[in-house]
């Protein structure tokens, strides 16, 4: 049994983070929407499996109309209870204090101010922090303006424009933060949050990729039995753990299919059958389907439509090719790579800003989740839906796939399709191919490849003139895009040395045919986004 400390999602932008900042404690946290169900909370808790609740922050405000509640029953739960922000109010608010307006916001940073009390206590989530003063995040207009003599809160934590910043019933063990701990801006954030986790809910650091590893490969043992498992395999990391782990559970019964569109980086549907066919005899049934592809993007400059015609070629060829293998092979399984961070997208909480109401999630094209038909016939397995991005890349380490393909940098599934803008050819592919793979090449000559979140080139759809040797040019620029992140969610133009800048840029052009122009994106996400298209 797996102890875990369950997250309610209220719509706050952070709820991720949450769940990460717990899970590097080695404790297994999971999302689950506000509305989760009573039932299945009680069961977790009387077998011991659930530890703790947290409430996330949210954009509404509890008196709201449209305001978010989770069952009232959970909130008299006995068991270890944080909220955070929206979280924080509507615990104050379930115990009879109230909750107003402010007439001054607070956003960003605050200075803040743990009672003594609170500090020397052991039972408070403030037990001996580094620093009894901590800077923290605030991102809130709504504030807790009293506690009610009713309840048994405390005031543990005050900043000069918010007098309640921070409650707490050490007795019941419930707990109300209007900062938040899980952004990296607050200090002490995990401190805190260490607290909560590991002294008040008594947690035991007991979670790793090791454990993951082992149950999920009696898992998929246990649901496959002696039948075949169908993986299509993109070369990404998360495809390719997924193939290390499953080809680890059941051995020659995966069968993995690698359609090659056309668009990939340079000599990486080669480098893909070397790895897994050739060098750890995983059976890998390669489609060349670059001409289908190509031809079905004939004249379409639109991104979107790029996009959907790229996953319907994609659903095509996979439905022809699982049908024949279904056939020869007797397949019943479909395995994918779907992410736990994919299925909060998709199924998780969304606030409409101008009406507080919730609205149904958008899923981008040619995404995991919902990107291939319903009707394909085959019983799905999806082994990483509880994992992180990054934690997906340390199962691969302790599966000990090859480094290059766990260093490798996001890639998006449409692949160099929306790296040339405008319409597609076969010609615009090689010259954005041939730049990327210089880029990439001088990168990790200079040591810093993996100082940057991803790095990538851009063909753009106009000309510019240019003069090499005696002759004038007339010919496109390529666009230099490298970026820094820790999640994709927000990311900052990457400050390469000019010296490797040069270098990129004289390649390019001396190397590359139909360039005669290299520029450098320094826009920051948001407002722009990391591809270009």
């Amino acid at each position: 049994m797996v102890e875990k400390i369950l997250i309610l999602d209220f719509g706050s932008q952070y709820t991720e983070l949450i769940a990460k900042r717990i899970r590097k404690l080695k404790v297994y946290s999971e999302v689950r929407s506000f509305d989760h169900g009573i039932e299945e909370i009680k069961k977790d808790l009387e077998n011991g499996a659930l530890k703790g609740v947290i409430l996330s922050g949210g954009p509404n405000s509890i008196y709201d109309e449209e305001a978010l509640m989770c069952h009232p029953d959970i909130l008299e739960l006995d068991i270890p209870i944080l909220g955070i922000c929206y979280g924080m109010q509507l615990l104050a608010n379930h115990h009879g204090s109230e909750v107003a307006r402010s007439n001054k916001r607070e956003y960003g940073r605050a200075d803040l101010a743990i009672n003594q009390e609170s500090f020397n206590d052991d039972k408070s989530i403030f037990y001996k922090l580094s620093k009894a003063s901590p800077s923290v995040w605030m991102s809130h207009c709504d504030y807790v303006n009293e506690i009610s003599a009713k309840s048994s809160f405390a005031i543990s934590a005050s900043t000069s424009n918010t007098a309640v910043a921070a409650i707490e019933d050490t007795e019941k063990k419930i707990y109300g933060l209007q900062f938040h701990p899980e952004v990296t801006h607050t200090e002490m954030g995990d401190e805190i949050i260490n607290n909560f986790v590991l002294n008040i809910c008594k947690c035991e650091q007991s979670w790793d990729m090791h454990c993951f590893i082992e149950s999920e490969v009696n898992k998929i043992r246990d649901t496959v039995g002696n039948k075949k498992v169908l993986l299509a395999l993109s070369g990404g990391v998360d495809s390719s753990t997924l193939a290390f782990l499953l080809h680890k559970a059941i051995g020659d019964q995966l069968i993995c299919m690698f359609i090659d569109h056309g668009f990939m980086r340079k000599n990486e549907p080669e480098e893909l059958m070397q790895t897994f066919a050739d060098d750890f005899h995983i059976n890998v049934k390669y489609v060349d389907a670059k001409k289908q592809f190509l031809d079905a993007l004939s004249g379409v400059s639109e991104p979107e439509q790029k996009r959907k015609i790229i996953g319907r070629e994609f659903i095509t060829s996979f439905e022809t090719e699982a049908e024949k293998l279904k056939l020869e092979e007797k397949i019943e399984f479909l395995a994918q790579g779907t992410l736990y961070s994919d299925l909060i997208e998709s199924a998780g909480v969304r606030i409409d800003p101008k009406t507080g109401k919730r609205v149904a999630a958008s899923i981008k094209s040619h995404h995991n989740v919902g990107g291939l038909p319903e009707d394909l016939s085959f019983k799905l397995i999806e082994p990483l839906n509880t994992l992180f991005k990054d934690e997906v890349r340390e199962v691969a380490r302790e599966l000990e796939l090859p480094e290059h393909i766990i260093r490798r940098h996001p890639f998006p599934g449409p692949g160099l399709a929306i790296r040339v803008l405008g319409e597609i050819t076969e010609t615009k592919i090689k010259t954005v191919a041939d730049a990327d793979y210089i880029v990439r090449e001088e990168l990790e000559r200079a040591g810093m490849y993996d100082d940057v979140w991803q790095i990538l080139t851009a063909l753009l759809p106009v000309k510019s003139v240019g003069v090499m040797g005696d002759k004038r040019t007339y010919a496109h620029p390529i666009v230099l895009r490298a970026v820094t992140s820790e999640d994709a969610m927000t990311a900052d133009w990457a400050k390469l040395p000019y010296d490797l800048l040069g270098t990129i840029s004289n390649r390019i052009v001396n190397e590359v045919e139909e360039v005669n122009r290299v520029v450098y994106d320094i826009t920051s996400k948001p407002p722009a986004t990391i591809e270009w298209e």
